[in-house]
């Protein structure tokens, strides 16, 4: 069995990977953190990672940019593994979690799902055609009123797969109402929408002349990001140190 320990444990992603890995016979969740106690659980929550003496092979982080400086440090100074699947870090974090996959196994993805990890595939199959071709490329990333960063993780994730099959010629724009001119042709509009309980909606939209290609994934509820931060922990545990993502759990 893979030993887990469930970092953001009583958030709402915390939660869901619970409850699929009691349903799960390679891997279980042996400790939880978490600042909030006021779930229980069946295994021990502790309000930190360095606080927690539970063994484990792998740590899954489902909780908020302001705990990941101290996740990476912890992980790093007890080789362990992590799943990260946090957003909205800063390039300075981003940074940091490059420097811990130089001591540790870390797989970081935006988005855990099969689907998305797919879609960023087929993007940049579609970028080396239609973006030579003159079709300018935009983004329109939909959630729930409750998500704080903006845009997502995902967006911008589709964004950089695009940018990367294109040599990373694009800049992205996140906001037209400060100037007054027309889209520059390397330019990547991303455009973030908040409300209701939207899980996820992501549309990249191919735009030429007289013709427009849609590439559109919903997210129905958030287990299929459990589903893939499961697997990934799996896959994960007894890993070198390194910086792996979805591509290599799924085999993209």
């Amino acid at each position: 069995m893979v030993k887990a320990i469930m970092h953001g444990c009583n958030g709402k992603m915390g939660q869901v990977i619970s409850e699929l890995v009691k349903e799960d016979d390679v891997i279980e969740i042996v400790a939880g953190i978490d600042k909030f106690t006021g779930i229980e659980n069946p295994y021990p929550v502790f309000t930190s990672l360095a606080e927690c003496d539970v063994q484990a092979d792998v740590v899954i982080d489902f909780s908020n940019a302001a705990a990941v400086d101290e996740l990476l440090d912890v992980c790093v100074e007890k080789t362990l593994p992590v799943v990260l699947c946090t957003t909205g870090l800063s390039e300075e974090q981003l940074a940091k979690v490059k420097e811990a996959g130089e001591k540790v196994a870390v797989l970081r993805s935006a988005n855990m799902s099969l689907g998305v990890n797919l879609l960023m595939k087929l993007l940049k199959d579609a970028a080396k055609v239609l973006a030579p071709a003159g079709f300018d490329i935009e983004i329109v990333e939909k959630h729930h009123n409750q998500k704080i960063d903006a845009p997502s993780g995902t967006a911008i994730a589709l964004a950089d797969s695009i940018n990367e099959a294109m040599a990373d010629q694009y800049v992205y724009n996140y906001d037209r109402s400060h100037e007054r001119k027309k889209r520059e042709k390397n330019e990547i509009g991303i455009v973030a929408v908040r409300g209701g309980t939207i899980v996820g909606q992501h549309d990249v939209i191919f735009a030429g002349a007289d013709e427009v290609i849609e590439f559109h994934h919903t997210a129905y509820s958030k287990a299929i990001f459990g589903k893939g931060a499961v697997e990934a922990a799996k896959f994960l545990a007894g890993k070198p140190a390194g910086m792996y993502d979805m591509s290599d759990v799924i085999g993209l």
